[in-house]
Protein backbone atom coordinates (compact mmCIF):
# COMPACT_ATOMS: atom_id res chain seq x y z
CA UNK A 1 0.00 0.00 0.00
CA UNK A 2 1.16 3.26 -1.06
CA UNK A 3 1.58 5.82 2.07
CA UNK A 4 0.64 9.65 1.38
CA UNK A 5 2.59 11.78 3.31
CA UNK A 6 0.08 15.45 3.80
CA UNK A 7 1.64 18.82 4.91
CA UNK A 8 -0.33 19.95 8.14
CA UNK A 9 -0.46 23.15 9.94
CA UNK A 10 0.84 22.74 13.62
CA UNK A 11 0.64 24.57 16.23
CA UNK A 12 4.42 26.05 15.70
CA UNK A 13 4.36 26.71 12.20
CA UNK A 14 0.47 28.59 13.43
CA UNK A 15 2.24 30.36 15.75
CA UNK A 16 4.64 31.83 13.32
CA UNK A 17 2.42 32.62 10.39
CA UNK A 18 0.42 34.78 13.09
CA UNK A 19 3.39 36.35 14.46
CA UNK A 20 3.95 37.20 10.94
CA UNK A 21 0.41 39.12 10.39
CA UNK A 22 0.62 40.44 13.69
CA UNK A 23 4.12 42.44 12.69
CA UNK A 24 2.54 43.73 9.44
CA UNK A 25 -0.12 45.38 11.23
CA UNK A 26 2.11 47.03 13.61
CA UNK A 27 3.93 47.88 10.69
CA UNK A 28 1.25 49.28 9.14
CA UNK A 29 -0.83 51.33 12.07
CA UNK A 30 -3.41 48.36 12.41
CA UNK A 31 -4.34 46.50 15.59
CA UNK A 32 -6.18 43.07 14.14
CA UNK A 33 -6.55 40.03 15.49
CA UNK A 34 -5.45 36.56 13.47
CA UNK A 35 -6.91 33.75 13.00
CA UNK A 36 -4.96 30.21 11.69
CA UNK A 37 -7.24 27.35 10.42
CA UNK A 38 -6.86 23.80 9.30
CA UNK A 39 -8.29 22.32 6.38
CA UNK A 40 -11.70 21.56 8.26
CA UNK A 41 -11.87 25.27 9.46
CA UNK A 42 -11.22 24.58 12.60
CA UNK A 43 -8.51 26.98 15.05
CA UNK A 44 -4.87 26.41 15.12
CA UNK A 45 -4.11 29.57 16.49
CA UNK A 46 -5.27 32.83 17.35
CA UNK A 47 -4.18 35.89 18.16
CA UNK A 48 -5.88 39.38 19.34
CA UNK A 49 -3.60 41.99 19.54
CA UNK A 50 -4.24 44.39 22.89
CA UNK A 51 -6.56 47.60 21.63
CA UNK A 52 -8.45 45.53 18.57
CA UNK A 53 -11.58 45.61 17.92
CA UNK A 54 -14.33 43.38 19.31
CA UNK A 55 -15.80 42.50 16.33
CA UNK A 56 -12.34 41.07 15.08
CA UNK A 57 -11.99 38.03 17.27
CA UNK A 58 -15.04 36.62 15.03
CA UNK A 59 -14.53 38.45 11.68
CA UNK A 60 -10.57 36.67 11.51
CA UNK A 61 -12.06 33.29 12.74
CA UNK A 62 -14.67 33.44 9.53
CA UNK A 63 -12.35 35.20 7.27
CA UNK A 64 -10.39 32.10 7.83
CA UNK A 65 -13.38 29.77 7.55
CA UNK A 66 -14.26 31.29 3.93
CA UNK A 67 -10.76 30.75 2.38
CA UNK A 68 -11.12 27.20 3.30
CA UNK A 69 -14.78 26.59 2.71
CA UNK A 70 -14.50 28.54 -0.63
CA UNK A 71 -11.03 28.03 -1.95
CA UNK A 72 -10.89 31.52 -2.39
CA UNK A 73 -9.59 34.92 -0.94
CA UNK A 74 -11.79 36.55 0.77
CA UNK A 75 -11.46 39.81 -1.33
CA UNK A 76 -12.36 38.55 -4.29
CA UNK A 77 -15.77 37.47 -3.38
CA UNK A 78 -16.94 41.26 -2.69
CA UNK A 79 -18.24 41.69 -6.19
CA UNK A 80 -19.14 38.05 -6.47
CA UNK A 81 -21.84 38.73 -3.77
CA UNK A 82 -22.85 42.15 -4.24
CA UNK A 83 -27.46 42.47 -5.08
CA UNK A 84 -27.61 40.70 -8.79
CA UNK A 85 -24.36 39.22 -8.78
CA UNK A 86 -23.53 35.79 -9.74
CA UNK A 87 -23.05 34.79 -5.43
CA UNK A 88 -26.17 37.26 -4.12
CA UNK A 89 -26.43 36.10 -0.75
CA UNK A 90 -23.93 34.18 -0.14
CA UNK A 91 -22.46 36.09 2.48
CA UNK A 92 -25.61 35.73 4.94
CA UNK A 93 -25.68 30.96 4.37
CA UNK A 94 -24.08 29.58 7.43
CA UNK A 95 -25.62 32.32 9.81
CA UNK A 96 -23.81 35.00 8.12
CA UNK A 97 -20.19 33.19 8.64
CA UNK A 98 -19.23 33.84 4.90
CA UNK A 99 -17.31 37.30 4.40
CA UNK A 100 -16.87 38.68 1.42
CA UNK A 101 -14.28 41.40 2.09
CA UNK A 102 -10.34 41.98 2.54
CA UNK A 103 -8.84 39.54 5.05
CA UNK A 104 -9.01 35.88 4.50
CA UNK A 105 -6.39 33.63 2.16
CA UNK A 106 -6.63 29.87 1.42
CA UNK A 107 -3.75 27.88 2.52
CA UNK A 108 -2.53 25.50 -0.77
CA UNK A 109 -0.58 22.22 -1.08
CA UNK A 110 -0.45 21.73 -4.48
CA UNK A 111 -3.88 21.11 -5.47
CA UNK A 112 -5.58 20.57 -1.75
CA UNK A 113 -6.59 23.44 0.76
CA UNK A 114 -5.15 22.75 3.99
CA UNK A 115 -6.15 25.66 5.84
CA UNK A 116 -6.62 29.66 5.75
CA UNK A 117 -5.66 32.78 7.17
CA UNK A 118 -8.08 35.41 8.55
CA UNK A 119 -7.38 38.52 10.17
CA UNK A 120 -9.90 41.52 11.00
CA UNK A 121 -8.84 44.67 12.66
CA UNK A 122 -7.70 47.01 10.18
CA UNK A 123 -8.69 48.43 6.93
CA UNK A 124 -9.41 45.47 3.87
CA UNK A 125 -5.42 46.83 2.43
CA UNK A 126 -4.34 46.27 5.95
CA UNK A 127 -6.12 43.09 6.65
CA UNK A 128 -4.78 41.34 2.99
CA UNK A 129 -1.04 42.57 3.69
CA UNK A 130 -0.98 40.75 7.31
CA UNK A 131 -2.65 38.03 5.91
CA UNK A 132 -0.05 37.74 2.97
CA UNK A 133 2.71 38.14 5.69
CA UNK A 134 1.17 34.61 7.21
CA UNK A 135 1.10 32.91 3.86
CA UNK A 136 4.52 33.93 3.59
CA UNK A 137 5.63 32.27 6.20
CA UNK A 138 3.12 29.52 5.60
CA UNK A 139 4.95 29.15 1.65
CA UNK A 140 8.25 29.15 3.13
CA UNK A 141 7.11 26.12 5.32
CA UNK A 142 6.01 23.95 2.32
CA UNK A 143 8.87 24.43 -0.10
CA UNK A 144 10.84 23.36 2.95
Amino acid sequence: MARVSRFEIDLALGQRMAGAARRSAVASGALVSVAIVDAGGHLVVFERMDGAEIAGPVLARDKAFTAVAHRVATHELTDLVRPGAELAGMNSADEGRYIAFGGGLPLWDADRVIGGVGVSGGSSEQDVAAATAALAVFTAALSA
